[in-house]
């Protein structure tokens, strides 16, 4: 068999197997969509209008009643929620009715319609009640024959759901046992598929794959250069055959033109390798100047190019390298003096900052002493200011004390014009008892007696009211006295509280002035001692130059002398060349 009905014959077959398989499959779907389409159309929608058809009557019908007769609905809403109900389960039951049914299913729906043709007539009665508004009727009806009606019907609809759920689920138990027969057979497609895969993954791998490989990898030998590679399958009679000779004849050809090849390639690289020995042969003894001549392939002409190229540039460089040595020289030298010059004005710096430091160290102290002393002053002044704070309240205190004095020395005024008027009414009745006793005669002497020692004790009382006015007077006077004294010594210990406080502002910017001053002075000291410190680093940094500066001139030398080795043209005097090696040592040393 030739390669391509090998291949036609495993696709075929592959094909075969996968039609089965797609057909087990399209089978058990065809299957399955049949049972789902039966049980939703003859089931599950049926069931729904069941539903409808049960809460038609209990909630359009029998809640609508109940609500009418507590008075939650009117009589005109509860009759059209109930003709609306009626018409939602006459729709409901006709749908139902339409659908596919068992012959137990059927006696059940007649018995169903039997129980609702009852129930209509009772709900047509309960129309007629609730268009009359007989709410008495009502009560009678909702009593005693609503749920005679009702109950049956709701009965007969929960028998045909529980029949409905009951057939649903055995034609859903038939579609599934469908389907695992279908996937039975499916699996068993499969496996018969895998088998004619794996027969065809054999024919393939072994009749087309492996000789394929083989001479893949006799063409990857020759890309290796293996030209003692053996082609295989040269015997086959087919398209794998064919490619196996053409191969064998191909690399034949090839292997005499590789040959043919080498022996060129061998010829040019000794040219090459020779003229770049003598290159590198004059490069190692110094002689910057030997060029290749002789001429190259073409396939090396850039070697040849690159060579000179880098010869001529290492050239420039050492010449240059050999003019800069006596530059960096006279360099090196000014750059020595300047460092030794710079060190000695470094160290005369270092010396006047340092006495700039002390100085204002002692200048820094000084202004501190002031400060403190400044803001002892400013505290002195402050216990001051308390003190004469201190005073005025007590002051204050004393003044509000004699006010109160005052207040009851008026007070005590008016209890004295109260006892003089007292004193007296009481000699007023004295002197009244005094004429009653005189009218009594003898009878009346001894009140008489008594009347006389009362009018003599109300003007004793009237005297020493006097006395005690008199008195309060002059008690109000020095009062007065002492308040205005008072009231004068505030004023004094205010006009010193206003002065000591002027004196604690002044005390109080100059201590601010002392301690901005100390800031101040603190800082230029810190910058100070900065700068010192930077003068110090500048000095060693100075000596490292000049060391640096040393240590170049030596490096420099030794430059000139590895740079005289290389002869970069035309003989020239080697006098300059000795003189200038000559200064670079001296310059060292």
């Amino acid at each position: 068999m030739t390669l391509k009905q090998k291949l036609l014959a495993a696709l075929v077959m592959l094909g075969i197997v996968l039609g089965a398989v797609i057909a087990g499959f399209s089978w058990s779907a065809t299957t399955s969509r049949n049972a789902l389409d039966t049980v939703l159309a003859d089931r599950v929608i049926p069931l729904k209008d069941l539903k409808l058809v049960a809460d038609s009557y209990a909630v359009n019908i029998v809640d609508s009643a109940q609500k009418a007769r507590t008075g939650n609905l009117s009589f005109d809403q509860a009759a059209a929620n109930i003709q609306k109900g009626k018409a939602d389960l006459d729709a409901a039951w006709k749908r139902y009715a339409a659908s596919d049914a068992t012959e137990e299913e059927e006696a059940l729906a007649k018995q169903a319609e039997a129980a609702m043709a009852k129930a209509n007539d009772g709900v047509a009665r309960l129309e007629k009640i609730l268009r009359a508004g007989d709410r008495a009727g009502l009560d009678q009806f909702i009593a005693g024959e609503i749920y005679a009606d009702v109950d049956p019907v709701s009965d007969t609809v929960g028998k045909l759901v529980n029949m409905q759920i009951s057939v649903a689920s055995e034609v859903t138990t038939n579609a599934l046992g469908w389907a695992n027969v279908a996937t039975a057979i499916v699996i068993a497609l499969g496996l018969i598929a895998l088998g004619v895969l794996g027969g065809a993954f054999y024919i393939v791998s072994r009749k087309v794959v492996a000789p394929i490989k083989g001479l893949a990898e006799v063409i990857h030998g020759l890309a290796r250069q293996n030209g003692g590679a053996k082609v295989p399958h040269l015997d086959q009679r087919d398209e794998i055959g064919d490619i196996a000779r053409s191969v064998d004849a191909f690399l034949e050809a090839v292997i005499a033109k590789e040959r043919d090849a080498a022996a060129a390639a061998a010829k040019t690289q000794k040219i090459v390798t020779t003229a770049l020995a003598d290159g590198l042969s004059a490069l190692a003894d110094g002689d910057l100047t030997g060029e290749i001549r002789v001429e190259f392939p073409e396939s090396y002409a850039t070697l040849k190019t690159n060579f000179n190229s880098a010869l001529t540039a290492l050239r420039t460089l050492i010449a240059a390298v050999s003019e800069g040595a006596i530059a960096i020289q006279s360099g090196s030298t000014e750059i020595a003096q300047a460092s030794e010059d710079l060190a000695r004005r470094t160290e005369a710096s270092a010396a006047s900052i340092e006495e700039t430091s002390a100085a204002l160290a002692q200048m820094d102290e000084r202004l501190r002493g002031s400060a403190e002393s400044a803001s002892q002053t400013v505290r002195s002044a402050d216990e001051a200011i308390r003190v004469v704070g201190d005073g005025r309240t007590l002051a204050e205190q004393a003044v509000t004390a004699m006010g109160r004095v005052s207040d009851s020395a008026r007070g005590i005024d008016d209890v004295i014009e109260g006892l003089d008027k007292i004193a007296f009414q009481t000699r007023v009745l004295a002197m009244n008892a005094a004429v009653e006793a005189g009218r009594a005669g003898e009878a009346g002497r001894g009140f008489a007696v008594v009347a006389d020692l009362v009018s003599a004790l109300a003007m004793r009382a009237e005297e020493e009211a006097k006395r005690a006015r008199e008195q309060l007077t002059v008690t109000q006077d020095e009062v007065g006295s002492a308040v205005d004294a008072v009231q004068r010594m505030d004023t004094a210990l205010e006009a010193i509280s206003g002065g000591v406080g002027a004196v604690h502002k002044l005390l109080d910017a100059m201590a601010a002035d002392n301690q901005a001053q100390s800031t101040a002075i603190t800082q230029i000291v810190t910058a100070v001692s900065e700068m010192d410190r930077g003068t110090q680093q500048n000095a060693a940094m100075v000596e490292e130059t000049s060391a640096a500066s040393r240590n170049l001139a030596v490096e420099v030398a030794n430059l000139a002398d590895q740079s005289s080795r290389f002869r970069t043209g035309p003989a020239t005097s080697a006098t300059p060349r000795s003189r200038s090696t000559a200064q670079l040592h001296s310059v060292a040393a």
